[in-house]
């Protein structure tokens, strides 16, 4: 009898032992939905919500993962990386992940900080001089000429890390000084992030720092500050410090020639709402950039980021590995905007250090928990992390167009909805 039930035992033990070893490996353990209190019935409605968005026509694929309390709870991919092909998308199908590269940035620069290299309200000008004597946009001329004045005091990094330094952008042609950021092609990944700098500090501020929360570049600039604190290349800092000790080895500012078949295309609306075709690339995305843009450079997976996402879940740990300490993702997680002048676009719902955050989810008509921090891509790819409901969601598409918000929300109500304990 002994011989028998022993190695039974053993089985047994090492069975229950199984999802463990997952969740402190490279991947999260999958279980039945009701094992974490999703409702595999309601579940359906997830599948059914994502999958309608291709049978419209309206995208050429969604692929999306959802985990909750460190378990993967629903996987699912739906339609093709390109519509005018065959190929589904896939699991390990790579994303231009465009502005979720910024929580990316901002985890980085966070790390420096745990280390003592930088504070938060430092001036930018000790890392950057050529931030010292910065000026301001306040109108035009009468000949048409910028009129600007002198920066009232130093942006500091806490306004770096929040969007509220004053610097503009690339996404608003109706602001005078992001028309001037477009022209001077001050983001371009074609040259190293010195030539940025130079070119920024040439550039007006559109509001004296730290009285308006403006949407910017400065998390390209956190991109530079990683090189000047670390002495390290920001691209190597991200590889060797967090990529390959995640497991993220799909995620980075290129695309081997190796895994270009895997590489999802860029849609946009067409004419009558129809898909447009994509695009060619502008520019070769085999090799690295000379310029890696930490406000959106960046390439990944479904299962990279959801790796990186569950880490910050986790507190800033995954395994048997610490990224960052509980109280630095606190930190993170926690808005840092205080005056009225700074107010976020949404109500109810702030900035931390790299992600939006959601303070009064009644207020901001979400139905996630207070606390919930996320953010989303240009091409629309998105995530969120809610740590009063202990959900991780990362979704994937490649598209610009109407239906990016209509799909993120509608994902929220459809995770939540079937949230039954």
């Amino acid at each position: 009898m002994r011989r028998t039930v022993r190695p039974l035992v053993l089985v047994l033990a090492l069975l229950a032992l199984a999802p463990v070893a997952a969740e402190n490996g490279r991947d999260l353990a999958k279980v039945a939905p009701e094992a974490v209190g999703v409702s595999t019935v309601r579940l359906k409605r997830l599948d059914a919500g994502m999958q309608r968005f291709v049978d419209e026509g309206r995208l050429a694929g969604v692929t999306t993962l959802f985990a909750r309390r460190g378990k993967v709870v629903n996987f699912n991919a739906y339609g093709k990386k390109d519509a005018r092909a065959t190929n589904p998308l896939q699991r390990d199908s790579i994303f231009r992940i465009y502005s979720m590269t910024k929580p990316i940035a901002g985890v980085a620069m966070m790390m420096l900080f745990e280390e003592g290299k930088w504070r938060l309200d430092d001036p930018v000008s000790r890392y950057i001089p050529e931030f010292a004597k910065l000026q301001v946009y306040v109108g035009d001329n009468p000949d048409g000429t910028m009129k600007l004045e002198d920066a009232r005091r130093p942006m500091t990094l806490r306004e770096i890390m929040t969007h509220s330094a004053g610097l503009g952008y690339v996404l608003n042609s109706a602001n005078a000084v992001d028309r001037l950021v477009i022209k001077e092609q001050i983001l371009n990944p074609a040259a190293p992030l010195q030539t940025m700098i130079d070119k920024l500090s040439k550039t007006p501020l559109m509001a004296q720092p730290g009285t308006r929360w403006y949407y910017s570049i400065a998390v390209d600039v956190q991109g530079y500050l990683v090189e000047k604190i670390s002495g390290q290349p920001f691209a190597d800092f991200l590889q060797s410090r967090l990529f390959a000790p995640r497991g993220m080895k799909d995620t980075g500012f290129y695309v081997p020639q190796a895994k270009l078949g895997r590489l999802a295309r860029v849609h946009t609306d067409g004419a009558g709402g129809a898909l447009a075709p994509p695009a060619d690339d502008a520019v070769d995305v085999t090799t690295p950039p000379l310029g890696p843009s930490g406000g959106g450079g960046l390439f990944s997976t479904l299962d990279d980021y959801m790796r990186f996402a569950q880490m910050m879940a986790n507190g800033g740990e995954f395994g048997d590995t610490r990224y960052l300490s509980p109280r630095t993702v606190q930190m993170m997680r926690t808005n840092h905007l205080q005056a009225d002048p700074l107010k976020t676009v949404r109500p109810g719902t702030g900035w931390g250090l790299g992600f939006r955050t959601v303070m009064d989810a009644a207020a901001a008509g979400e139905p996630v928990g207070d606390g919930t921090f996320d953010w989303f891509g240009l091409a629309g790819s998105w995530f969120w992390i809610d740590p009063v409901n202990d959900v991780v969601f990362v979704g994937m598409i490649q598209h610009r167009g109407r239906a990016n918000d209509e799909i993120r929300m509608l994902s929220r109500n459809l995770v939540y909805q079937a949230l039954v304990n």
